[in-house]
């Protein structure tokens, strides 16, 4: 690359931070445009953003990230396609952190060349993990069940959500709905519907969204899970993750079916 190339720049470190400009966006311009200290650093090229190429950076675990900003700051200002190559790039770079050594024979691992691999010296080649994640809107009549979960919960002002889970070994999407279902709330449902899926960078899980009607049960929380759940109507709403996420878009959906 040019010093003069006009490019998106992706600079991460620590613990999914990444390098914002003055105006909370991933920078864009030359590699100028860059704190000083990164002009001569070595980029790689990962994606596109438009017409630009995207570049890639990570200062590591223990970098110094006092100018970094956390990864959700870009899906809380909206910036939609910003969070999305930025939670590829993160998920490529946790690939390469979590990948130095051969899961079978211990050699290093090296990057291979033509694709984001990553490969031993007896051939053994691994490709970035990807983890199937169901998320799903529960609706009851004009009601929808959202869950504090405990992984996040804040006694004051607490958000509410939808029931998440990962999928297990050998079960298909619409089980692993019913099961994690059941299992955080002890409801049963029916009539599962696909909506739509979103990458999500936590640190490197595949969302798939789904609606789904109660069937029957009493709501019995998972304690280890959640610390409460329950039906809510539209106008009775408690505090809702924000819109960018799947899981907004899910009650929203839900909802708005319901009117």
């Amino acid at each position: 690359m040019s010093s003069t190339e006009q490019a998106f720049w992706f600079v991460l470190g620590g613990d999914h931070l990444v390098l914002l400009d003055e105006q909370g966006r991933i920078p864009q311009g030359p590699k100028a445009c860059l704190p000083a200290e990164l002009h001569t650093t070595a980029f790689e090229h990962f994606d596109q953003w438009g017409d630009l190429p995207c570049y890639l950076l990570d200062l590591g675990e223990g970098a110094d990230t006092v100018a970094t900003s956390p990864l959700r700051q870009l899906m809380v200002a909206g910036d939609e396609e910003g969070f999305r190559l930025a939670g590829r790039a993160w998920q490529l770079a946790t690939f390469r952190r979590t990948h130095r050594f051969c899961g079978e024979c211990g050699a290093p691992m090296i990057p291979k060349a033509e694709e984001w691999a990553q490969g031993c010296r007896h051939g053994h080649v691994v490709y970035p993990r990807i983890s199937p994640c169901i998320i799903v809107a529960v609706r009851k009549g004009p009601a929808i069940l959202l869950a504090a979960h405990r992984r996040h919960y804040q006694a004051e002002d607490p958000m509410y959500t939808v029931l998440a889970g990962f999928v297990e070994a050998g079960e298909n999407l619409e089980q692993c709905v019913a099961r994690e279902v059941f299992e955080e709330s002890g409801i049963r449902v029916r009539n599962v519907r696909y909506v739509a899926s979103q990458p999500w960078p936590f640190p490197h899980s595949l969302m798939m969204g789904f609606t789904a009607d109660y069937e029957s049960g009493e709501i019995r929380v998972q304690d280890e899970e959640l610390v409460a759940a329950d039906f809510f109507e539209a106008g009775a709403l408690p505090r809702l993750p924000p819109h960018g996420t799947i899981a907004r878009r899910l009650i929203e959906q839900c909802l708005a079916d319901v009117g």
